[in-house]
């Protein structure tokens, strides 16, 4: 059985990760931690009762129940603080939360390195995204012009998403910087045509309804080629989490990618 402590509860990927955890039999949920606790049970919005109560206290959280491992969906700068925190007391964080920086990336691997303990942050847990992107790279190799779409729910803070910022970064790897569009293309409306990655255009689409979209779209000589994942519900990240949760254990340093551990 692996303990399992989860950071963001009470949040909407959180709730989903307590019911995940609760009914895996080979985790164990040992703890929860949440800024808005207020003494409430973590399968509380689940219709579950647990026995774990939500805490805000994250080092008491971690002192009072001994995780291996520390599911975090927070936000940026909380996680970072949190993976910290989970790496000093010899937890080893599993992180869904986008955002991260290159610089954090930087960071959690010293840290790794420093405390023997591995860390695992994944842009995306649902293995049909991981599928796409490692379907995308082979395509790049036969069609390097490519643009990226992602369409996510209307309160999610960060602009691309982690997964079209790795999916990009998967692609230029093979294909290398390569400027596409006509040379003397102009923008009539500032940033229309998205963001770019070495060269790679990057939309995003927020609206309510959404869950978590990608489109990636090559194009080449008379004809296009598209691979599209749709995440129609939260659920659709839990098996990547479970999967995760068991495999950290047996990693080593800094883990970028659930492709890394399927």
């Amino acid at each position: 059985m692996v303990r399992v402590m989860v950071c963001g509860a009470l949040g909407r990927m959180g709730r989903e990760v307590v019911k995940t955890v609760v009914g895996d039999d080979r985790l164990q949920l040992v703890a929860a931690v949440d800024i808005r606790a207020d003494g409430q049970d973590a399968g509380a919005a689940a219709g579950l009762k647990t026995g774990v109560t939500v805490v805000r206290d994250l080092t008491a959280a971690i002192e009072a129940s001994h995780p291996d491992v520390g599911v975090d969906f927070t936000q940026p700068a909380a996680a970072m603080a949190n993976i910290r925190t989970m790496l000093a007391a010899g937890v080893r964080p599993v992180v869904g939360t986008t955002g991260l920086t290159l610089g954090d990336l930087d960071e959690v691997g010293r840290l790794c390195d420093q405390t023997g303990l591995p860390a695992l942050i994944a842009p995306n847990f649902a293995l049909g995204a991981v599928l796409m992107m490692k379907l995308a790279v082979e395509v790049a190799r036969y069609m390097p012009q490519v643009e990226i779409i992602e369409l996510h729910h209307d309160q999610k803070l960060d602009a691309p998403s982690g997964t079209a910022l790795r999916t990009a970064q998967l692609i230029a790897a093979v294909r290398g910087e390569l400027r596409q569009g006509h040379p003397e293309e102009e923008e009539k409306l500032a940033g229309v045509r998205g963001g770019t990655v070495a060269g790679i255009p990057v939309h995003s689409v927020r609206l309510p309804g959404y869950v978590a979209h990608q489109e990636v779209i090559f194009g080449g000589l008379g004809q296009t080629l598209t691979i599209r994942h749709d995440s129609i519900s939260r659920e659709s990240f839990m098996p990547g989490v479970a999967l995760a949760c068991r495999k950290i254990t047996g990693a080593h340093g800094l883990v970028y990618g659930l492709e890394n551990i399927m």
